[in-house]
């Protein structure tokens, strides 16, 4: 069975989203990973996919008047629904908004092996807002990666805190 990646940018309007996801199911597409969200009022939908799916033919039947639909086809790179391999931990970022705020993070992350498996921003008003999932390797210094993204935070002029993640309930 195939994998694609199917990615949606378009003008946010209510039913987009179940237009987008109708029109899988009717070609028979089985979503199995996706992520929605709003970017300043655009609907953006990354999805995986799966089925006996031609990417030019998923592309023509997903067009809509306002949306940019790209078709990939991939291949898995994991089993979906297994665990990561690591620790999951939140960070959060609060502070004035400044171009470098990810890149500078996200270094510090990538310099202990971290992976960013989920992230969000919003800027409101002057307020910027960064959360993202991260998966540790086990064997990481949490307590001087914690030092150093508050180092990074002080020269940002903003405050990160890092705490373990909740288990899911799931």
């Amino acid at each position: 069975m195939g994998l694609s990646a199917v990615t949606v940018l378009g003008v946010d309007r209510p039913g987009v989203i179940a237009a987008v996801t109708g029109a899988l199911a009717e070609c028979g597409a089985n979503i199995q990973d996706s992520t929605m969200t709003l970017l300043g009022g655009h609907v953006a939908m990354m999805l995986l996919v799966s089925g006996e799916l031609d990417t030019r033919e998923l592309t023509r039947h997903l067009s809509q008047p306002e949306v940019v639909v790209t078709v990939s086809a991939v291949e898995a790179r994991r089993d979906f629904g297994s665990p990561g391999t690591g620790i999951g931990y939140v960070l959060t970022v609060h502070g004035p908004d400044r171009p470098g705020i990810i890149s500078a993070v996200s270094a510090v992350l990538a310099s202990v092996g971290g992976n960013i498996t989920g992230m969000s921003t919003r800027l409101t008003g002057r307020l910027y807002v960064l959360i993202a999932d991260v998966d540790l390797p086990a064997e990481v210094d949490v307590a001087g990666l914690m030092r150093r993204l508050a180092a990074v935070g002080s020269g940002l002029d903003s405050e990160i805190t890092f705490r373990p993640m909740e288990p899911d309930l799931l």
